[in-house]
C-alpha cells in the first residue's frame, strides 16, 4: 500500500467542511438481517453494517460496488467499469460466498454462482444492511462470507414526489423520479431510473490483455423501476409486495473482431401477509420468484449466449416472543432452475427448516440458530450459529461467537458441459469470532478478529481440467472501526487487517489485499455541504500463484452541495480527484479523474 498521499488526504480531511453521513454506530437503527427479526443496532451479537438514504444519495456517480468497497471489510475487483462484471468479497472469502438479497429475496446466478452486483442501480436503494461472518444458520447457502440485503424504497408520510438528474465526466447521466406516501392503512412507492455512461476503453493495458484488446469506449446504460405497496386492514396485520427491475446493456472487450456486449435483467419481486396472532405470535408468509438473465454477444456467439437463473421462494417465518427473549421458528422451499443456450438446463430444490432464539438477562446477550436443509443435489446440511455477549457498565461490550456455512455448487461447476463435475460437495466453512466496542456519546469504537476456515473449497483441477473439492481456505483478520464527532466535524474510519490465504499453499487468495484503509470526514455550515473520502488498499495478486501483482492504491473523492432551496439541492461529486492509475483486475481499467453535478428534489 503506499501511504505517501495519506497526510496530504488528512489534511484536506479535517480542512473541509462535509455533509453529514450516517454513522455506522446509529445505535438505535433497526437492523432485520442479522437475526431475520426488527433488532437495534446496539442490541446486535453478529458484525453488521448500515448504509443509509443519505450515503447512498451522496454516492453521485459511483456503483453500488464502489459504494460497498468503503464498508468494513468489503473489498471489490471489476473487469472495467460501470456494469462490467464485478466481484465483492467480504472479510476475504470468495466472491460466491457473497450472498444477495433484495427485499429479502435471494438473488444470483445459479450458473456462474455469483451475484450480479454491475446490474443493480443506486437509484432505487432505500438502505443496505452487511452481515459479515458465515450467515448459513439463518440463510442457507453461499453464505459463507457473509450477506449483503438491499431494500428498495418504501413510502411514508404524506404523498410527495421526488427527481434527481445529473451529468459527469465520460457523458455518464442519471435521472430518477418518483413518488411515495402512505396513511393509516396504505403505504406505497413508484420509482423509476435510467443512466448511461459513454465509459472508457475497459483494457488498461494491451500487453496483458493482447488477445482482448479493442481501442474502443465501452459504455453501459441501465433502465430500472421498483414499485412497493403495503395494505394495514387492522392493527398488527399488514399485506405488501414489491417490485425491482433493472435492465442495461455493457460494452466490453473481447478482441478487435467484434464489438462484445452483454444484455443483463435482474428482477425480483415478492407478496407477502404479516400477521399477528395473539399477542406473542407474529406470522410472515412470503411467496417470490428473482431471474438473473444475461445474454452475452461475442465473435463466439454473435446470436447471443443466454444464462438464465430463477429462483422461486416460499417462506413462513413465526417470530414469538417467550418470557425471556423471542424465538424463531420458519419453513421454506427454494427451487433453482438454469436455462443456458450451452444446450443444459437444470434445476433443483431445497426444503428448509430453521430455528433461532434470542434473548437477554441484565448484561448477558445470547443467540442460537439453527437449519438444516434438504437439498435435491447433494443431500441434507446442517449449519449453526452460537453467540454470546456482556455489556460491561453502559460503555463497553463484548462478544463472542462460533458459526459454520456452506456454498453449494453452481450449475456450470456441476455441469457445465466438458468442465462440470457432477460429484462436487458443497464447501464448508467454521468461523470464530471476537468483538469489543466502545460506545460514549460522541465517540464509538469497534475491533473484531475473525478466523473462518474454509474446506473442500472448489477449485480447478489442472491436472483433470475440471473443479474438484481439493482446496482449503484460512481467513483470518481483525477489522477496527471508528465513528464520532471532534468540534463540528463528523468523522469515520476503517482499518481492515486481513489474511485471506490458500491454507495448503499459503498463496494469497486473488484479488483480495491484505490491508485497506477508509476516511470520511463530514461537516455542514449554512446551505453549504462538503466532504471527503479516503480509501487506500494494499497490493493484491491476480493469479493463484501470485506472480502476478497489482500494486495498492489510495483513492481520494469529494463532495459539495447546495441547497437551493427548502426541497433543492445542487450536488457534486468528484471521484479518484488525483487522478490514480490502478488496477483490480489484470489489465483491466478503472476511472481516471471524474466530476458528476446534479440537481435533487426532495420536498421536506
Amino acid at each position: 500500500m503506499k501511504l505517501r498521499t495519506i497526510p496530504a488526504a488528512l489534511a484536506l480531511l479535517f480542512a473541509l467542511p462535509a455533509p453529514a453521513f450516517p454513522q455506522a454506530t446509529e445505535l438505535e437503527a433497526v437492523v432485520v438481517t442479522a437475526t431475520r427479526q426488527a433488532t437495534r443496532a446496539n442490541e446486535l451479537l453478529p458484525d453488521v453494517s448500515i448504509i443509509g438514504r443519505e450515503e447512498i444519495e451522496q454516492a453521485g456517480q459511483s456503483t453500488l460496488a464502489e459504494l460497498l468497497a468503503k464498508q468494513p471489510g468489503i473489498q471489490i475487483a471489476n473487469n472495467g467499469g460501470p456494469g462490467k462484471a464485478t466481484s465483492v468479497f467480504i472479510r476475504g472469502a470468495n466472491a460466491s460466498h457473497t450472498l444477495l438479497l433484495i427485499d429479502g429475496q435471494r438473488v444470483g446466478s445459479a450458473t456462474l454462482g455469483t451475484a450480479s452486483f454491475e446490474g443493480i442501480p443506486l437509484s432505487q436503494i432505500e438502505r443496505i444492511e452487511i452481515l459479515r461472518g458465515p450467515a448459513s444458520a439463518l440463510y442457507g447457502a453461499d453464505a459463507i462470507g457473509g450477506v449483503i440485503q438491499i431494500f428498495t424504497k418504501r413510502g411514508e408520510g404524506p404523498a410527495r414526489a421526488s427527481a434527481f438528474a445529473g451529468y459527469g465526466t465520460y457523458d455518464t447521466s442519471k435521472a430518477s423520479a418518483g413518488v411515495s406516501g402512505a396513511t393509516k392503512e396504505w403505504s406505497y412507492s413508484l420509482q423509476a431510473g435510467y443512466e448511461n455512461t459513454k465509459g472508457f476503453n475497459a483494457i488498461a493495458d494491451r500487453d496483458k490483455q493482447p488477445f482482448n484488446f479493442n481501442p474502443d469506449r465501452d459504455g453501459y446504460w441501465n433502465r430500472n423501476i421498483s414499485a412497493n405497496i403495503a395494505f394495514r386492514p387492522a392493527p398488527g396485520h399488514e399485506i405488501g409486495a414489491s417490485v425491482f427491475n433493472a435492465d442495461g446493456r455493457s460494452w466490453y472487450d473481447g478482441g478487435p473482431t467484434f464489438d462484445n456486449r452483454t444484455d443483463l435483467t435482474v428482477t425480483s419481486y415478492n407478496a407477502y401477509s404479516r400477521n399477528r396472532i395473539g399477542d406473542a405470535w407474529t406470522s410472515t408468509l412470503r411467496i417470490g420468484r428473482s431471474t438473473d438473465d444475461s445474454t452475452d454477444y461475442s465473435a463466439f456467439s454473435p446470436q447471443g449466449a443466454v444464462f438464465r437463473t430463477d429462483q422461486d421462494q416460499v417462506s413462513w417465518q413465526n417470530d414469538v416472543k417467550l418470557p425471556l427473549g423471542q424465538a424463531l421458528l420458519g419453513l421454506e422451499t427454494l427451487k433453482q432452475k438454469a436455462h443456458s443456450g450451452t444446450n443444459f438446463d437444470r434445476s433443483r430444490r431445497i426444503d428448509t427448516l430453521l430455528a433461532g432464539w434470542t434473548g437477554h438477562a441484565g448484561p448477558h446477550r445470547l443467540q442460537v440458530n439453527a437449519r438444516h436443509d434438504e437439498n435435491s443435489q447433494f443431500g441434507n446440511k446442517t449449519t449453526g450459529l452460537l453467540a454470546y455477549g456482556y455489556q460491561f457498565g453502559s460503555e463497553w461490550r463484548a462478544h463472542v461467537s462460533v458459526g459454520t456455512g456452506f456454498r453449494a455448487p453452481s450449475f456450470n461447476e456441476l455441469y457445465f458441459p466438458g468442465f462440470g463435475n457432477a460429484n462436487l460437495k458443497p464447501e464448508q466453512a467454521f468461523n470464530r469470532e471476537l468483538g469489543v466496542f466502545w460506545d460514549a456519546p460522541r465517540h464509538s469504537v469497534g475491533a473484531v478478529y475473525f478466523n473462518n476456515r474454509v474446506r473442500d473449497l472448489i477449485v480447478f483441477d489442472s491436472t483433470t481440467f475440471m473443479p474438484q473439492n481439493i482446496g482449503r481456505a484460512k481467513l483470518e483478520g481483525t477489522t477496527f472501526t471508528y465513528t464520532g464527532s471532534v468540534a463540528k466535524m463528523r468523522l469515520a474510519a476503517t482499518v481492515d487487517l486481513q489474511r485471506p490465504r490458500d491454507a495448503d499453499t499459503g498463496k494469497r487468495l486473488i484479488r483480495r489485499a491484505d490491508r485497506q484503509l477508509a476516511l470520511r470526514a463530514a461537516r455542514q455550515f449554512g446551505a453549504w455541504e462538503a466532504g471527503a473520502e479516503l480509501l487506500a488498499v494494499g497490493a493484491r495478486y491476480d493469479n493463484l500463484a501470485n506472480t502476478r501483482r497489482m500494486g495498492g492504491y489510495s483513492l481520494l473523492n469529494a463532495t459539495l452541495n447546495y441547497r437551493l432551496a427548502t426541497d433543492w439541492t445542487l450536488e457534486a461529486r468528484a471521484n479518484n480527484v488525483t487522478d490514480k492509475k490502478y488496477e483490480t483486475v489484470w489489465g483491466y481499467a478503472v476511472p481516471g479523474a471524474n466530476l458528476f453535478v446534479g440537481v435533487r428534489y426532495v420536498p421536506k
